[in-house]
């Protein structure tokens, strides 16, 4: 569907469909879904290819994928509105809320002097975590895949990544772990936003899927936005493509997932699933500074604070960092991190287009948004793609494509 409404040439939208319906034929990609919101108005929302290309079933605007990391944002918008019942601040110690992360050490790679094996020394936290940190990946935790220091490996050994687990089971096995970094020293991805998910739970009284329904998705009229999905929307989960043998990255996959399984780890940090349409009411909330259709999430300044920098001058970056590609927090890149997504601090630097002040985020699954206040632009696109170069090279191009039809 296009509509010229607004600032959007219909002539060069045509580029970006025709860009993703030719990767499609050539089976670059499944299938997709984009959405661009411009001034409040719904410019351009398509469906391309298949939702899933094994069983040649076409894709439909109403398909739902897994977000991933693109839950971030939503678990970071629930633990500011508890800040702002006063029900906790950020420079609250995590172990106010989690004693068992009242322990934490720090781990880095040493030499058994009597061996000469690797041996991981242990050093004692010079501050506590805090909230603040979690919400910006600087309270010391990495993800476990991602390295191969005697942390990762222990991270891994832990299987933290457990879809069996629950929120509680996940944080007695982080304080069993120690730290990749010192507290507030370094940005580093890792587990912190599921940490932060778990305060959630204890802080407000609820599982985390039912915190977001009763106070975000509910609100929001977000009804296919969960860490499940409904009986009767299974059939609507899009599914990504086998790579051909010989192609670059081949053997990559999804995980597997089971519409039909029940639900036991909501991850705070990964584990939702949505729709383009939903994800747009979300961003529009976000874009509105706290309010859309009349219901506010949060308020105005709490969205402006959100949305800013919150990364020190002089912050250490981890090993993960530069794998986030055009995501990467990184001062040389003109970009930082809020609270729950990355933030655009100078319109140049960075080798994609887009406003001083745009925010955004991706997930490893392969969706990604991002939201432009100077030019009153959401942009969303819904994908399943397990290639991480592929994954950089859509949400380059894209927002290209989507900037060139900007008259």
């Amino acid at each position: 569907m296009l509509n010229t409404a607004g600032e959007f040439s219909a002539t060069r939208l045509q580029r970006l469909s025709d860009r993703l319906r030719t990767d499609v034929d050539e089976e670059t990609i499944p299938g997709a879904v984009a959405l661009i919101v411009h001034d409040g108005r719904l410019v351009f929302f398509e469906s391309f290819g298949f939702q899933n290309r094994a069983q040649q079933r076409r894709m439909a605007p109403d398909c739902i994928f897994r977000i991933a990391s693109m839950t971030k944002p939503i678990t970071a918008t629930a633990a500011l509105q508890l800040l702002e019942r006063g029900e906790i601040t950020l420079a609250d110690p995590v172990a106010r809320y989690l004693p068992a992360l009242g322990a934490a050490v720090v781990g880095r790679d040493g030499i058994d002097p009597t061996s000469g094996e690797p041996k991981l020394i242990l050093e004692p936290v010079r501050r506590a975590m805090t909230i603040h940190d979690l919400l910006r990946h600087t309270a010391g935790f990495t993800y476990g895949p991602f390295g191969d220091t005697l942390v990762h490996r222990a991270y891994r050994g832990a299987n933290l990544l457990d879809e069996a687990q629950t929120n509680a089971e996940l944080v007695d096995k982080l304080a069993g772990l120690p730290l990749a970094f010192q507290p507030g020293t370094t940005f580093e991805y890792g587990m912190s936003t599921d940490v932060l998910g778990r305060i959630i739970e204890v802080v407000s009284g609820l599982g985390l899927d039912r915190y977001f329904a009763e106070h975000i998705t509910g609100p929001l009229g977000m009804p296919d936005t969960g860490f499940g999905i409904k009986p009767a929307a299974q059939h609507r989960l899009a599914e990504a493509q086998a790579a051909p043998a010989a192609a670059p990255g081949a053997g990559a996959a999804l995980p597997p997932f089971d519409p039909a399984r029940a639900t036991r780890w909501c991850s705070g940090g990964g584990g939702l699933l949505s729709t383009a349409a939903d994800y747009a009411r979300f961003c529009r909330m976000l874009l509105n500074r706290g309010e859309v259709g009349g219901v506010r999430v949060l308020a105005r300044k709490t969205v402006d604070w959100m949305t800013s920098n919150h990364l020190p001058d002089g912050i250490g970056f981890g090993p993960l960092t530069r794998e986030l590609g055009l995501a990467a927090p990184l001062p040389e890149l003109g970009q930082g991190y809020g609270l729950g997504v990355g933030v655009r601090v100078s319109p140049g630097l960075s080798a994609v287009p887009g406003s001083a002040g745009d925010y955004f985020w991706g997930g490893a699954t392969g969706p990604y948004f991002w939201v432009d206040p100077q030019e009153r632009l959401i942009f969303i696109l819904m994908l399943q793609e397990p290639n991480a170069a592929r994954r950089a090279r859509y949400r380059s191009m894209l927002r290209a494509l989507v900037y060139q039809a900007l008259d």
